[in-house]
């Protein structure tokens, strides 16, 4: 069996990081100002890329919120109503449509692109952070090949960059943690200061999404367990910089509610002791272990069990299993919930990416210092083209093509509205579906069908009793409605209601959209465009959760098989 190489820039947990031999950086690497620029970079043309719809909360929560503020108009669903939202997070946006509106640029084009792109620079510096993070941990090697985990991760690339406040409650994350004490493995050495940092970070988060309340307690126990100062910890510093913060986030509340509003109370109370959530769909105890964050993780999976292995950095794996495993609990589950450990999964990556180029690098110094500037092995070539070419594909096609038709049709007709030949549409089809007024940016009546949950159990809202009968719903619904200039649904009502839509006179326009797995066969949806002077627009949108968890599974498999054979070790 082959003999482990020490690597000393890859210190063990219990070496203190002062002790790590300096490295000679390159260009890039020699600060972090370039290291950030590097990642405004990168972010900045993957928030371009991204031209696909992904979750209702990135416009519904978010920007449909902020436009409402700016502008004065803006669907506000029923979540605001019953105060268990902050507006601490649309309030960002809201700005940037007032500066959008004074400039002049509150263009389609702009509307549409300057969110993602001042969401670009939050991601970014969350990529900073867990460079920093890494670089703390583990030394200036790792935290490389981390950052290229990141920045390389297929998820990361199709999420990172979009408006819901998952990204930003994964940003501040991962500056909180760089901040904790408790994280480092000497926590004496670290300023006072750097806690209360921490501690202000971590209010924050709480305040803009009350579930990361999940990732602080973990860590706050942590800090707790290990400071030796505890009376001070909680009197002088949790209690009341938790009580500024989030005093000051109710002050906003109060402001744009009009009343006082608990908003983390409201929220916790709907999604965790009422199981509110639950009204949108619920999985298996194990989706997040079997599909969810291994989708997420994808062929980076096996290279984070490795990099857990290795590193004996149990406080930030134990934090994995830790917020995995309370999420697992609830019944309705989402990708985007578990987003903020997703960095940190893939800083494990980084480390055994670091770990296999360092004890194979042929030109290893006698400490054992690595020579960044030498050429990367042939194994680790085959390694790093590997997760390339399983992650950038499955991002571009993410990003450029699954799902687009609902970001497109928005488009479209916000560009026909500015040129004044939109007067109305109706939204046949499930709730929340398409962008709202965030993207059309213009005052005109448009209606949805609601899905609000009903306090009655068994009651049917209008997007459940559209979908079981789409013909019969729109006979009865047409006979008060006042007659849309557009129509917009799917491509599979659109075959239902075809001959309704003829005989009320609406035309048709093509748009080409995307891949479409059916039961029955494979084919090219599109959208299609009927009316009067109007659009009847369908499209279709289908992600194999199931299919992408068992390619997942083959590609680990393979590289088990690979690390078996003793390539890796």
């Amino acid at each position: 069996m082959r003999q482990r190489h020490k690597n000393p820039t890859i210190p063990p947990p219990n070496q203190p990081t002062t002790q790590k031999p300096k490295l000679s950086k390159s260009f890039i690497f020699s600060s972090t100002k370039r290291v950030f620029a590097l990642c405004l970079a990168f972010r900045v043309v993957n928030a371009l890329l991204v031209q696909t719809y992904f979750n209702p909360d990135e416009h519904w929560q978010a920007l449909e919120v902020a436009h409402r503020i700016a502008f004065g108009y803006g669907h506000l669903t029923w979540e605001w109503k019953k105060g268990i939202r902050s507006y601490l997070h649309p309030v960002l946006f809201s700005v940037l449509y007032k500066v959008l509106s004074l400039l002049g640029l509150d263009t389609p084009w702009f509307m549409t692109r300057a969110p993602r792109l001042l969401q670009s620079i939050c991601s970014s510096v969350g990529d900073l952070y867990l460079y920093k993070l890494s670089d703390v941990l583990f030394g200036d090697c790792v935290a490389k090949w981390a950052l290229f985990a990141q920045l390389a991760n297929w998820f990361m690339i199709f999420c990172f960059p979009r408006t819901l406040s998952n990204n930003l409650e994964t940003v501040l994350t991962l500056i909180g943690l760089y901040h904790w004490p408790c994280i480092r493995d000497s926590s004496t050495k670290i300023p006072l200061v750097s806690r209360k940092w921490g501690l202000a970070i971590a209010a924050l988060a709480f305040s803009i999404r009350p579930t990361s309340a999940i990732i602080w307690v973990y860590v706050g126990l942590l800090e707790l367990f290990v400071t030796r100062d505890r009376l001070r910890f909680i009197f002088l510093e949790v209690v009341p910089i938790g009580v500024l913060v989030l005093g000051l986030t109710c002050l906003l509340d109060r402001l744009m509610y009009g009343s006082w509003v608990l908003v983390p109370l409201n929220f916790l109370k709907f999604n965790f002791l009422s199981s509110g959530g639950d009204y949108y769909g619920t999985h298996k105890w194990h989706w997040y272990f079997t599909q969810g964050f291994t989708v997420m993780l994808f062929t980076f999976l096996p290279f984070s069990v490795a990099g857990i292995i290795q590193s004996k950095q149990w406080k930030l794996s134990g934090l994995i299993a830790w917020v995995l495993g309370l999420y697992s609990v609830l019944g309705h589950k989402e990708f985007r919930f578990v987003l903020p450990v997703l960095p940190i999964a893939l800083m494990f990556s980084g480390y055994a990416l670091a770990k296999m180029n360092a004890s194979d690098s042929p030109n290893v110094e006698k400490k054992g210092s690595l020579n960044i500037h030498t050429r990367c092995p042939s194994k680790m070539q085959f390694f790093i083209f590997f997760l390339l070419a399983t992650n950038i594909p499955m991002a571009l096609y993410m990003s450029l093509i699954h799902q687009r038709g609902t970001e497109d049709v928005m488009i479209y007709l916000s560009k026909e509205a500015r040129n004044e030949k939109v007067e109305s549409i109706l939204f046949l089809m499930q709730c929340h579906a398409t962008p709202y007024y965030s993207t059309l940016h213009r005052n005109l009546p448009m209606r949805f069908l609601d899905c609000s949950p009903s306090e009655e159990k068994g009651v049917l809202d209008e997007s459940d009793r559209f979908m079981m009968d789409p013909v019969s719903f729109v006979t009865e619904f047409a006979k008060n409605w006042s007659k849309p200039s557009h129509v917009v649904l799917f491509d599979s009502e659109e075959r239902l209601l075809r001959d309704f839509l003829i005989s009320h006179s609406y035309r048709e326009k093509v748009f080409p959209f995307s891949f479409q797995s059916g039961p029955q066969s494979s084919i090219i949806s599109c959208c299609i465009c009927f009316g009067r002077p109007v659009t009847f627009v369908f499209y279709a949108t289908n992600l194999c959760h199931l299919a992408l968890s068992n390619l997942n599974f083959f590609f680990c498999l393979l590289l088990m098989e690979i690390y078996c054979s003793n390539l890796l070790w």
